[in-house]
């Protein structure tokens, strides 16, 4: 183990930005989980692109921030994933700022039901928008990565899912039920993409501090779900994208098809 660790530790001194050079998209990366993750990536010398579809200045200020510092370079491109152009003007907008295939796709970009509502109750307009954005953009987002991902090794998809497909909860029904659908596409297109040296995994957090966990939920609520977790708090979004982070580089090729619960046991 002690010559393991070292022989990690020097390599990671010989190579300290493992992204160097290749060129990323986060879907919805303009806050929450999304915005961890193009920072980390960007740490790891990637060239990124920051996607939102409604808050620029938050976007701005994420690639600013990444301009400014990170080993990596941002640009900003407003897309909608459930809009197949949009996701398209994504891709290109990245191989025209960057000369450069994109190497990796990460699609962050959800959305939750806005009532919590059971299915008896969920209205069609809340389900139909659910699966609009979390179900067809996820497969939008698949479906140009696997035609535009550089080939022969380095091609990474990486989808986020939801740790609730495991733990089927009242009330998520609709939510649920689309990032089910998010992991069996990225089972499927793994071996859809046998010989591309593309590799397809999906990473499922549990709950994670966002504002997106907390929007209508009451403390009560918060409380009772940190007093669920073996770990005693609530994720954090630098739990999740470390874990993106690994599944990016080449020390992952040997993972695909795999969905990855970041959750801290709490389901």
């Amino acid at each position: 183990m002690a010559a393991a660790a070292a022989t990690a530790s020097a390599s990671a001194e010989q190579h300290p930005h493992p992204l160097q050079g290749r060129v990323a998209i986060v879907t919805g990366s303009s806050r929450g989980i999304g915005r961890a993750i193009v920072l980390h990536l960007a740490s790891l010398g990637a060239k990124v692109v920051v996607n939102y579809t409604a808050n620029s200045a938050q976007a701005d200020a994420v690639a600013a921030e990444i301009n400014s510092s990170a080993p990596g370079s941002a640009i900003v491109v407003r897309a909608d994933v459930s809009e197949p152009s949009h996701v398209k003007l994504l891709f290109d907008a990245a191989e025209a700022a960057f000369a450069s295939p994109v190497h990796i796709l990460v699609n962050s970009a959800a959305i939750a039901d806005p009532t919590y509502s059971s299915l008896p109750d969920i209205s069609v307009e809340d389900f139909d928008r659910i699966f609009s954005v979390n179900a067809r953009g996820a497969f939008l987002c698949c479906r140009e990565a696997a035609n535009c991902l550089k080939r022969g090794g380095g091609g990474r998809i990486i989808l986020l899912s939801s740790s609730l497909v495991g733990a089927l909860k009242p009330t998520y029904g609709a939510y649920t039920a689309s990032k089910a659908a998010v992991e069996m596409m990225t089972k499927i297109l793994a071996k859809e993409l046998k010989g591309t040296g593309i590799t397809v995994n999906c990473v499922a957090p549990g709950p994670i501090a966002t504002d997106l966990f907390f929007a209508g939920r009451s403390e009560e609520y918060v409380k009772n779900v940190i007093d669920a977790c073996p770990m005693g708090r609530l994720g954090e979004t630098e739990d999740v994208a470390p874990v993106v982070g690994f599944l990016a580089t080449d020390a992952s090729e040997g993972i695909n098809g795999q969905v990855i619960r970041v959750n801290g046991g709490f389901v």
